[in-house]
């Protein structure tokens, strides 16, 4: 049951909770249906530390890719566990309501680690970038304290960019009878439509100063790289080029496209189905930390042999 003392005045209410759900009309399976999640959830954390582990035990991995790569795996590592107690609390044990502030800090976590990943992406092109314009200097450039610096500056920008989100969202005038959410996590373009109130500055403050910026860069980029691979001298070299970027251009499709997609359905798919609505939430949550080490560890060989050592190690 809900709290019987919402915070209400004659202008201002401010919901006590929000009541979460897992796939609407469906929850008569939702033990079943969350197998398969629960499995990707096991499949994402043990792929992730695996690549978190071979790192920290290949000396030859000491290298500015391996490192990037690791900020990305620990950030998956987040992002999974910032969502998974109320994932799976929905259809495991049929715990539905999550306090208002509660809601607000997993929303921070969980958009803060997709901050956190589109920045390390952003990061990796650069390294990609440097790695085929100049491979000579590449070692020079991106020195043990310039990475540190990078990753502690990633890690700045999403909290101070997303701390001002969840005070917004406290100032923002709620409907008392808009309490259930869409998915069975608190995702901000999820909370911030059950106000009574414009939330044109929530909307604009959230794409500007988040991953809408680093989608940007990342094009931009793009065509630099493709730009200086153009210039090289021999098609061997442009493939050779292109080559040293395949796993992170898979990463970046891999990241933006659920991205993308659970926003432009929460904005103008309304009128959809809510099973639409939630198997876009949960491809968002799941499939890039699922797949990046999955990418990784197939396309780079070094990885490989560095996860499947940690194996054997641990058998």
């Amino acid at each position: 049951m809900l709290p019987s003392q919402p915070y209400v005045s004659h202008s201002f209410f401010q919901l006590p909770a929000f009541l979460m759900i897992g796939i609407l009309g469906m929850e008569a399976t939702d033990g079943w249906i969350s197998i398969p999640f629960s499995s990707m959830y096991t499949v994402a954390l043990i792929g992730n530390c695996l690549i978190l582990l071979a790192v920290r035990r290949t000396p030859s991995l000491y290298q500015p890719m391996y490192y990037f790569l690791s900020m990305l795996a620990l950030t998956d590592v987040g992002l999974t566990l910032s969502t998974l107690p109320t994932t799976l609390a929905v259809p495991w044990f049929d715990h539905r309501l999550i306090g208002f502030n509660t809601c607000l800090v997993q929303m921070f976590f969980l958009h803060s680690f997709s901050v956190v990943g589109s920045s390390v992406l952003l990061a990796m092109w650069f390294d990609c970038f440097v790695a085929i314009s100049n491979p000579l200097r590449h070692a020079a450039v991106l020195t043990n304290n310039v990475i540190i610096r990078i990753g502690m500056a990633i890690v700045a920008r999403a909290t101070v960019s997303l701390f001002p989100v969840p005070f917004l969202l406290k100032w923002l005038n709620f409907c008392p009878g808009k309490i259930l959410l869409s998915h069975s996590f608190c995702f901000h373009a999820d909370v911030m439509k059950r106000a009574c109130a414009d939330i044109t500055v929530n909307i604009l403050y959230v794409v500007l100063s988040t991953v809408g910026v680093d989608s940007l860069f990342i094009v931009m980029s793009y065509t630099l790289i493709l730009h200086t691979v153009m210039g090289l001298a021999s098609p061997r070299e442009c493939l050779q080029a292109l080559k040293t970027c395949v796993s992170h251009m898979l990463a970046v499709l891999v990241f933006y496209i659920p991205v993308i997609g659970v926003s432009m359905i929460h904005r103008f798919g309304r009128h959809l189905p809510h099973i639409v609505h939630a198997l876009a939430a949960y491809v968002y949550l799941a499939i890039p930390p699922v797949l990046n080490p999955i990418i990784y560890s197939v396309k780079s060989k070094p990885i490989r042999e560095a996860m499947l050592k940690v194996l054997r190690a641990k058998g």
